[in-house]
């Protein structure tokens, strides 16, 4: 295989920490939007406000679900969001948790392409932190405290 001599051999350690830190603020981003701490619907870029709106956008999504699974559903991405988070900033546990985000993102990025159409998980870039988020889980360079 032959390299380019002009790209370096390594990552930086910064660009890791980069994807990291991302990935977990889109996630509290989108939770602390569902409970309304960026404000109300409509103002701003909000795009829930309170969290019967993301349940409203989830049964979109998930259609194909029963109510009672919807429900389920929202508030289970809810915790999971929240749990990745924390584990993409405090790199616990963090091959496991960056594949869980690249699994649970890639599930946001088909339930939004065959609910709504193609246009939201790629305007949203899903797609996109779905693979920075596997990219992130099979980094040869990724160590942490807890993987060391």
């Amino acid at each position: 295989m032959n390299h380019d001599p002009q790209l370096p051999t390594s990552t930086p350690r910064f660009a890791l920490y980069f994807v990291r830190f991302a990935l977990a603020a889109s996630f509290l981003s989108a939770v602390a939007d569902r409970f309304g701490l960026w404000g109300a619907a409509g103002t701003g870029e909000v795009a829930w406000g309170e969290f019967q709106s993301f349940l409203g956008y989830t049964s979109l999504l998930l259609w194909f679900l029963p109510e009672p699974l919807v429900v389920f559903s929202g508030w289970t991405a809810t915790i999971l969001e929240i749990v990745l988070a924390f584990g993409l900033i405090t790199g616990i546990q963090l091959r496991a948790v960056a594949l869980g985000s690249c699994l649970l993102l890639l599930t946001f990025a088909l339930c939004m392409t065959f609910g709504t159409g193609p246009e939201g998980p790629l305007s949203f870039s899903v797609w996109t932190a779905s693979a920075a988020s596997l990219l992130l889980a099979t980094h040869p360079q990724l160590r942490t405290p807890v993987d060391a």
